[in-house]
């Protein structure tokens, strides 16, 4: 049986894990191979590394930090941010990293999701998708959109985010990671109606990202978005909830989950 998984995020910028609201007001969470370590012991399924500030910044992927993080956690990492060649993305999954997460340099340069899928197998090839809701159209109130962002959320793009989803899928991404700008830090829950407007159109797994704040949001994600897999930032960094009563939640909804013990599906 297929299990979903519940992910912990770790955004790192300057070395250090933080946490902000809306991609904005950063605080610092801590270290980020502590926490990695932390996570995995605690029932992690896997865990998302993003350097936050390496696409603002114009550099690449702090991969000592990636390589000590790697080491402390015995789970499947993700990593993302400053990503811009294949050679990069060898150098990352060299460091440590089961999947690479490409974003700013994905809608830049699209082919970049092709030859790094080509070169390293599409299961490796995550594309990030950061997504606003555009203001609604008063002729149509009902057609929700949303716009794709780039940059760490500061720099918007003309792409839809449900269209460029489907086209990074047909470019060869084996995942996507799509988290909602608007719900980002507010704990006010997933933006289900983005995920599920992406988890129609696509045949690849789909991770929500944005909103949490507390169990039921998990649950929601998966049976009202479709998403494949829920992350998380700040209520774990900060132990407002615990990954077990998050996957208690899941599987008292019927969504099967990899509990404490159990192999890793």
């Amino acid at each position: 049986m297929l299990c979903y998984r519940v992910i912990p995020c770790l955004d790192v910028a300057n070395g250090r894990v933080v946490k902000g609201t809306r991609f904005v007001d950063l605080v610092d969470e801590g270290d980020p191979p502590e926490l990695a370590e932390r996570y995995a012991l605690e029932g992690a399924d896997e865990l998302v590394f993003l350097d936050i500030t390496a696409a603002p910044e114009g550099r690449g992927t702090l991969l000592d930090i990636v390589e000590r993080t790697a080491r402390r956690a015995f789970i499947p990492l993700t990593v993302g941010g400053g990503v811009r060649r294949v050679e990069e993305m060898r150098d990352v999954l060299r460091a440590g990293a089961d999947k690479v997460s490409l974003n700013t340099a994905a809608v830049a340069d699209p082919s970049l999701v092709t030859r790094c899928a080509r070169r390293f197998g599409r299961q490796a090839v995550v594309v990030a998708i950061d997504a606003k809701q555009r203001p609604s159209n008063p002729a149509a109130p009902e057609a929700v959109t949303w716009q794709v962002y780039v940059k760490g959320g500061r720099e918007a793009t003309p792409l839809d985010a449900v269209e460029w989803a489907v086209r990074a899928t047909a470019l060869g991404a084996g995942e996507l990671l799509v988290t909602s700008i608007d719900r980002d830090g507010t704990r006010s829950g997933y933006d289900t109606d983005l995920l599920a407007a992406i988890s129609r159109r696509v045949e690849v797994p789909v991770v929500a990202s944005g909103g949490a704040a507390s169990p039921a949001d998990f649950v929601s994600a998966v049976l009202d978005g479709h998403a494949d897999a829920v992350l998380a930032a700040s209520i774990f960094h900060r132990r407002i909830h615990s990954i077990a009563a998050v996957k208690s939640a899941m599987s008292a909804a019927g969504i099967p989950v990899r509990l404490d013990g159990e192999a890793a599906a």
